[in-house]
């Protein structure tokens, strides 16, 4: 089931979060139960699991004032799902995400700037879709193929 939003990060107003510190982390999708002989059994729980991102923002006295406004009035405090460009290993593009928490911040950095940090529950892992991996050939060789398609390939 995907979700969809019609709240989106005000991309036009703020800048993306940092590289610096910036780091995904997926929930498990496994249980693992211990048996009595000392192995264990385990299988996968969900087949759709969140992802979460340590982000930073360092930003300028009105871009603050316009993140804090836009947590507080557009994600009712930070409830609220929202699209956000986002940059993961296929690239950078839009993400359904919510705040787990209030942001941490603000903290002066450099006398100008105000530094803010949070977590993000991405909806879904950012992953390929299935059943992409079951051809990691093509994975790995999506670079060539899209070269030659380009290169040899006239557009009609």
């Amino acid at each position: 089931m995907a979700i969809t939003t019609n709240i989106t990060y005000p991309h036009d107003y703020l800048p993306v979060p940092l590289q610096e510190g910036y780091g995904l982390k997926p929930v498990s999708p496994l249980l693992r139960t211990t048996l009595t002989s000392g192995r264990a059994r385990q299988r996968r729980r969900y087949i759709s699991t969140p992802t979460i991102a340590s982000v930073i923002w360092t930003l300028t006295d009105v871009e603050a004032q316009t993140f804090e406004a836009w947590y507080r009035d557009a994600l009712t405090d930070g409830s609220a799902w929202f699209n956000m460009k986002l940059r993961t290993p296929g690239g950078e593009s839009p993400k359904v995400c919510r705040f787990t928490d209030i942001y941490q911040g603000p903290n002066i950095i450099g006398g100008n700037y105000w530094q803010y940090t949070a977590q993000l529950e991405l909806y879904e892992r950012p992953l390929l879709p299935p059943p992409w991996g079951e051809f990691p050939g093509f994975i790995s060789g999506m670079d060539i193929i899209d070269l030659a398609l380009n290169r040899e390939w006239p557009e009609a």
